[in-house]
């Protein structure tokens, strides 16, 4: 197609460059940079003149075939420092050709719904906002360094080779989303490193097969869900490491992760019922070490993980692990992992103890095994009533609830101690003396503290006075000895 006088003549150099995919440059740009200088910046493209002003209806007519391309090049619309006037709308049509704008200030929002596009590229532009929901685009989609407001609407669009936002700048212009990607099918990699993100991220449903890289990313939401990403399945490896922080919930329920997930910056959403909100997440690998203890409750509940590398240092206050399992722990010794499960502000759990010393049974540990057990039934005690708090603290005392049958034994050596040598002191009278066998004190305590006699001195000799109330003592005692003994041998011994 030859000229038209219908093109201005920024529009005629454009239309001539198409067929070969040459650029065509309105702007200096800042040494090494490629990005548009000084006044030349693409936020202040609404007061360039019309020498660099280029109308988006020139720029859908190129895309959808209306000049064809040089022999032997591939024809492409590549701009860069120029203003598109009007909107680049094209509905369900197919956009035959590559489209980059680099510096580039746009008017109007880009609708691109259910189109079905090459790659486009929109590095460092200013532009209010892109509808995209339903496209198919066969290469990637790059935003990258561009100044967004009134948000990205991408959902259930499809990426052969990306979706690219890193340094991308967006600010939603009705408080909700940022960018809403949910059912987005990404088969290489979703990026948003160091992007700054002022409302919320979706990606319910999304399907990311060369993973999700938020390093360095800031998500800004505060109040409500700065990310949310119910049932997400990320190929590979999440990142969200480097600087990354979100001020919102990050919201994960039922996310699968088929790799590593790592999560190293901050997080702060106390004013939502969750700041981290990973229940019934599957996950190969979870490196959970924030740069700070998440500010809000932490849930880890129903999820399922391979093996957890956490810091005891930056655990939440409110962390909730009931029905959490694993397979390997890493980070931290047996004290500070007791204290992990016991931060669920709903109050006491047995699944978390469950989990944690079946793990240590499992690696070969049982006597941390019997520590997390113990610790589990002493938070338990605080659950019951009266009687029941009564009856465990004696267990716990005597025996340790069975895991410390050892504390039976003290006991034991040290009533007898004590009555050898107040009833060697102060003797009993002889019921029978002509038939009484020589008192001992020793063995008379210790038939005193068996509840069956032994050395056949109980029944022979009878304490007077005060020494009377130390043998009822001491008998009941023994009773208490040999019913905690059997309660925490029964304990001990049933089946795991």
């Amino acid at each position: 197609m030859g000229r038209t006088p219908r093109l201005t003549e920024a529009e005629r150099k454009l239309w001539n460059a198409f067929p070969t995919g040459d650029y065509v440059d309105f702007a200096p740009l800042t040494s090494g940079t490629g990005c548009p200088a000084g006044e030349n910046a693409p936020k202040d493209g609404d007061t360039w003149g019309p020498e660099r002003t280029i109308r988006a209806k020139v720029i859908s007519s190129l895309l959808l075939g209306a000049r064809d391309g040089g022999a032997g090049h591939v024809p492409a619309v590549r701009v860069r420092g120029a203003r598109i006037t009007g909107q680049l709308t094209v509905l369900g049509g197919a956009l035959q050709h590559e489209l980059v704008l680099s510096g580039c200030h746009l008017d109007e929002p880009l609708r691109l719904t259910n189109a079905t596009t090459r790659t486009i590229r929109l590095t460092d532009c200013t532009f209010p906002g892109l509808s995209g929901g339903g496209m198919r685009v066969a290469g990637h989609l790059s935003l990258s360094g561009s100044n967004i407001t009134g948000g990205v609407r991408v959902g259930r669009a499809q990426f052969e080779s990306g979706l690219w936002l890193g340094g991308t700048k967006i600010v939603s212009d009705d408080g909700e989303w940022a960018l809403y990607a949910n059912a987005v099918v990404v088969d290489s990699g979703m990026y948003l490193r160091n992007a700054d993100l002022t409302g919320g991220v979706g990606l319910v449903g999304a399907r990311l097969n060369g993973g999700l890289f938020l390093e360095g990313a800031t998500l800004r939401n505060p109040g409500k869900e700065a990310l949310t990403a119910d049932s997400m399945v990320v190929e590979d490896i999440m990142r969200c490491t480097d600087g990354f922080h979100a001020e919102g919930c990050v919201r994960l329920r039922g996310a699968r992760i088929n790799g590593t997930f790592s999560l190293s910056g901050t997080v702060s959403s106390p004013d939502t019922r969750y700041a981290l909100h990973m229940s019934h997440m599957e996950v190969r690998e979870l490196y959970l070490k924030p740069a700070e203890p998440v500010d809000g409750v932490v849930t880890l509940t129903n999820s399922r993980l391979g093996t957890l590398h956490d810091d005891p240092d930056t655990w939440p206050e409110k962390l909730r692990l009931n029905g959490l399992t694993y397979d390997r722990l890493r980070g931290s010794g047996v004290t500070r992992r007791v204290e992990w499960v016991t931060r669920d502000p709903e109050g006491f759990r047995p699944q978390p103890y469950e989990q944690l010393a079946a793990w240590y049974l499992s690696d070969g540990n049982d006597a941390l095994a019997r520590r997390t057990q113990l610790a589990k039934l002493r938070a338990r005690r605080q659950t019951q009533g009266l009687g029941g708090r009564i009856w465990g603290r004696l267990l716990d005392v005597a025996v340790g609830y069975g895991y410390r049958p050892w504390l039976a034994g003290m006991w034991f050596t040290l009533l007898l101690a004590i009555g050898t040598v107040v009833f060697a002191l102060n003797p009993p009278r002889a019921l029978k003396p002509a038939e009484s066998p020589d008192f001992n004190s020793f063995a008379y305590t210790f038939d005193l503290l068996l509840p069956l006699p032994t050395f056949g001195q109980r029944e022979f000799f009878d304490p007077g006075g005060w020494t009377q109330w130390l043998a009822y003592a001491l008998i009941v005692s023994g009773w208490i000895l040999a019913t905690a003994l059997i309660a925490g041998a029964t304990r001990i011994l049933r089946p795991q």
